[in-house]
């Protein structure tokens, strides 16, 4: 018996879900949501607000996500509570897909031009939230979409999905532009910092041993 060995423990590898459903509803809004960070593209899109519909529809297409966004909001006050809580039910679900983040490849970045746009985008699934957006727009509205909501949207998206992000506008002039090129780029930012990569072997990408 002497010479007996103890088995060595079964190294468990952690699985990332990469799907969730998140729903929010207070006296301002009401926001139902289901995402697919590793689907085909499928967006099923009502917030009530037209500009923010393309833009979140341009997201899941390009960020090849499968997302379905059901939002009543108090848009007879204004667009403010419904953009800003779509963000934090965004950020929740990306959150919750993301798991434990094992084997993804946490960074995602991008410079992505739109005619005369060009926007900048860096993701960091750190688990660390940080913001930084540097661009202020010269006209107020696109549509019924206050132009001032787009850094509200990603800075709550940001801090619900515990992710550094950032955002730099290098070019551009058309408002519709700039903010298509954001929610483009953030898509194959996002997309890229999600994908697995097997070098990894389902472990996070960390010296931390767990992001």
């Amino acid at each position: 018996m002497a010479n007996q060995k103890t088995a060595e423990p079964v190294k468990t590898i952690e699985t990332v879900p990469f799907t969730a459903e998140v729903k929010r509803k207070t006296k301002e809004t009401d926001i139902a949501l289901a995402l697919n960070l590793h689907g085909s593209g499928k967006a099923d899109i009502d917030t009530g607000i037209g500009f923010f519909d393309h833009m979140l529809n341009s997201f899941a297409r390009h960020g090849f996500f499968d997302l379905s966004v059901k939002a009543k909001g108090d848009l007879n006050v204004d667009c403010h509570h419904t953009i800003e809580d779509t963000g934090i039910v965004l950020g929740t679900a990306i959150q919750e897909a993301l798991g434990e983040k094992a084997g993804i490849r946490r960074y995602g970045d991008i410079v992505l031009p739109m005619d005369e746009a060009l926007v900048l985008c860096a993701i960091d699934l750190s688990g660390r939230p940080y913001f930084n957006f540097d661009y202020e727009f010269r006209t107020e509205r696109v549509g019924y979409f206050d132009t001032e909501m787009v850094r509200e949207f990603f800075y709550a998206v940001s801090y619900s999905a515990m992710m550094n992000l950032h955002f730099k506008v290098l070019d551009g002039m058309n408002a519709h532009h700039i903010i298509e090129a954001m929610f483009k780029a953030f898509a194959k930012a996002l997309d890229e910092a999600t994908t697995e990569d097997p070098r990894l072997a389902g472990e996070s990408l960390t010296t931390k041993g767990s992001i």
